[in-house]
């Protein structure tokens, strides 16, 4: 959304079919712009997602050093000699993990001194776990203001003598992505190989298959010891694949899938298809297990499913989410229209996300007359007849985007929902509420 607005009022529909392209994954989006900057050359980047935490990402490496240059919408040229400036840098980060914590971890072995900051919700997201592996390598972090929390000073790094590494992968996968990707760095300055080794359960694994993935499209091909064990050698380092596509975001496409599931459909996503390396495309498995129908192509996936307006229900579920955690506040909104009380299990992570979404959604859901309970990792809801929701519900958004998109899918009741700051959104999918709203074809 390009303007700030206080409020949208969705309107009360039954219908919705359509089909659009999904904009670019921002967990892919963000990782090839670091890996191109750390590569030698010029790489051609299509399909870039264009949103809030990739721009604070671009801005920071063009501080940086990196050339950019825009070739047209979503596609752009980054120029880089392999390496990031050193000097004295202040990089505000906004609410971007996938920026934040993968540029501390690269910034970490370079000669300069580098301030990380964001906006006050990302000074409440632990990175505790990450600035201690960092500094078991050597690292020269401190915490500016709150220990464990950004904002972090970074000095210059100075020759390690160690060869491994322990990560705690128990809060967010981004730990582990950003030591991963930050390795090759650390490696090459400091002319030995590295282990990674996960300390304890490592949550949204998925994550770091695209991490592992990405990395190989980049020239380092990272050895999996064990599920818990990375080699990473010291003779490896990121090269320019030339040109890299960026694949739609399987997390924005759990929002369509789950109208398709609800409003009849079809709904058509194109730009994401069964060779996708996102784990979020699991998402179809659970849809299916609740009663939609989905079809894969190689670059598309169509869903389409029940009426909830004519009374139709999902099938109540409890599963864990651990691996689908964002995903998961798409299920969450879903259960809504079940026909028994569902739970969600293993979703710790959403504690330290763009807010505790476990307390968000509680707080929401129950807005709509059902009762809802959580706990420290899970959530339940106990849906009522869709007749029976109150004539008007206003959603907070608590400043989190996926809050806004999962909640839009309450406009099959007859309940007028009104959702607060919507443009929220723009974090990772500006265009959200123009695409969704080109899909109701039904009024109630």
């Amino acid at each position: 959304m390009d303007q700030k607005m206080a409020y949208l009022d969705l309107g009360k529909y039954c219908k919705a079919e359509g089909g659009f392209i999904l904009p670019g994954s921002k967990s892919i989006s963000n990782r090839v712009l670091l890996l191109s900057a750390l590569s030698n050359g010029v790489t051609e980047i299509n399909g870039l997602l264009s949103s809030d935490d990739t721009k604070v990402m671009i801005d920071a490496l063009s501080k940086l050093g990196i050339i950019i240059v825009d070739k047209d919408i979503n596609n752009i040229e980054l120029i880089s000699n392999g390496s990031l400036n050193n000097g004295s840098f202040d990089l505000f980060l906004g609410n971007a993990g996938t920026a934040l914590r993968p540029l501390l971890a690269v910034l970490s072995f370079m000669d300069g001194y580098y301030k990380l900051h964001g906006v006050p919700r990302m000074h409440e997201r632990p990175i505790r776990d990450l600035v201690n592996a960092l500094r078991q390598l050597g690292c020269n972090i401190k915490y500016y203001d709150k220990e464990g929390y950004p904002p972090l000073i970074v000095s210059p790094f100075i020759k390690s003598n160690t060869d491994s590494v322990s990560i705690k992968g128990s809060v967010s996968s981004q730990f582990l992505t950003a030591l991963l990707l930050a390795a090759p760095v650390f490696t090459n300055k400091n002319k030995t190989n590295l282990t990674i080794n996960l300390d304890g359960e490592l949550i949204s694994k998925p994550y770091i298959d695209i991490t592992l993935n990405l990395m190989e499209k980049f020239g380092v091909v990272v050895n999996r010891i064990s599920n818990d064990s990375f080699f990473i050698n010291h003779e490896d380092f990121y090269t320019t694949p030339g040109k890299i596509s960026v694949e739609g975001d399987a997390s924005a496409a759990s929002y369509f899938l789950a109208l398709g599931a609800i409003a009849g459909g079809p709904i058509i996503i194109n730009g994401v298809g069964n060779n996708s390396i996102q784990g979020d495309i699991e998402f179809t498995k659970f849809l299916t297990s609740i009663g939609a129908n989905i079809k894969f192509s190689e670059n598309s996936i169509e869903s389409s499913g029940i009426l909830v307006c004519n009374g139709e229900k999902l099938k109540s579920f409890d599963v864990d989410f651990n691996m689908i955690p964002d995903a998961a506040m798409t299920a969450a909104v879903l259960a809504l229209y079940a026909d028994g009380k569902c739970f969600l299990r293993n979703i710790g992570s959403w504690r330290v996300k763009e807010t505790d979404r476990i307390n968000a959604m509680q707080v929401e859901l129950s807005k709509f007359g059902v009762k809802v309970e959580s706990g420290d990792d899970w959530l339940s809801i106990d849906p009522i007849d869709i007749d029976n929701w109150p004539s008007h519900v206003s959603i907070d958004t608590w400043d989190d985007h996926r809050m806004a998109m999962c909640f839009s899918l309450t406009a099959f009741g007859k309940t007028n929902v009104r959702i607060m700051d919507p443009s929220c959104v723009n974090k990772t999918f500006p265009e959200y509420f123009d695409v969704y709203n080109k899909m109701l074809i039904q009024k109630i």
